[in-house]
């Protein structure tokens, strides 16, 4: 993963619900060659089993384990969400602002996490992504991929 490619940058978008924003980061996997079609059903899965949540207004939607075999390489797409989107359970309020949908091989899969964790665990650096109004302001301040 050396670059983010701006076609897997998404800005101002909008979503009804958490599985809604889950299955359009892995369509935009699924058409950058990253993965099939069945890795966007073990995202949604992925988050039925443990929330794809990850706190300071980010989520991280992933394929469970088991979806490796769907994976062809690895890739990331980032997309805003300026008005949020749920990720909670009904009993409490998960918003988040900024989504990474990701697939990896091996481990990429992992290693993307961490890193995006590590990034993302100063709310400054979300704030910048929440906030920017080119892709070009994402990818200058992203420093994962």
């Amino acid at each position: 993963m050396k670059n983010l490619d701006a076609e897997m940058i998404v800005l101002n978008k909008a979503f009804a619900s958490k599985e809604e924003a889950i299955r359009f980061c892995g369509q935009k996997l699924v058409e950058a060659g990253c993965v099939d079609a069945d890795y966007v059903e073990a995202m949604v899965q992925r988050d039925q089993i443990l929330s794809v949540y990850m706190g300071n207004f980010i989520a991280i939607p992933h394929g469970t384990d088991a979806a490796k075999d769907h994976v062809k390489k690895s890739g990331i797409c980032v997309v805003q969400v300026p008005d949020g989107v749920d990720f909670g359970d009904g009993h409490d309020e998960k918003v988040a602002t900024v989504l990474f949908g990701i697939a990896g091989v091996g481990d990429d899969h992992l290693q993307l996490i961490q890193k995006i964790a590590l990034y993302c665990s100063d709310v400054d650096n979300v704030v910048i992504l929440a906030d920017a109004l080119t892709k070009d302001e994402i990818t200058g301040s992203l420093a994962i991929a």
